[in-house]
């Protein structure tokens, strides 16, 4: 089981990206004692996004996260309600697929039900 995945963001960045991430059903919570000034904790049914704040984020362009999504329909409309970018994509496995971008460029990727 994958617990979290770590993305580079600016400081500046931090506030609209934490946003995004609430958007999508993500809720904060508290950061491990010690690194509490390196960035802040997003956490879904028991997995988490760390936001980590550097001067230079590497942000690839291609690359992304994947996360499954029981409730995609209603995400997607808050997605568009909050004004983000949303691609729908091929239905390669009959099930939902879209992809968006946080504030940072992140790519993201929401399916409704895993492959298989």
């Amino acid at each position: 089981m994958i617990h979290h995945a770590s993305l580079e963001i600016r400081a500046d960045q931090l506030a609209d990206c934490v946003a995004f991430w609430v958007v999508l059903g993500w809720n904060e919570t508290p950061v491990a004692p010690g690194i509490l000034d390196h960035g802040t904790w997003l956490e879904r049914q028991g997995n988490q996004i760390h936001l980590q704040l550097v001067d230079d984020p590497s942000v690839p362009h291609g690359a992304h996260i994947a996360l499954v999504d029981g409730n995609i329909d209603e995400t997607v409309a808050r997605i568009i309600d909050a004004g983000y970018e949303l691609l729908e994509r091929e239905r390669y496995w009959g099930a939902r697929r879209i992809f968006t971008r946080c504030p940072a460029g992140h790519r993201v990727e929401l399916m409704a039900a895993p492959p298989g």
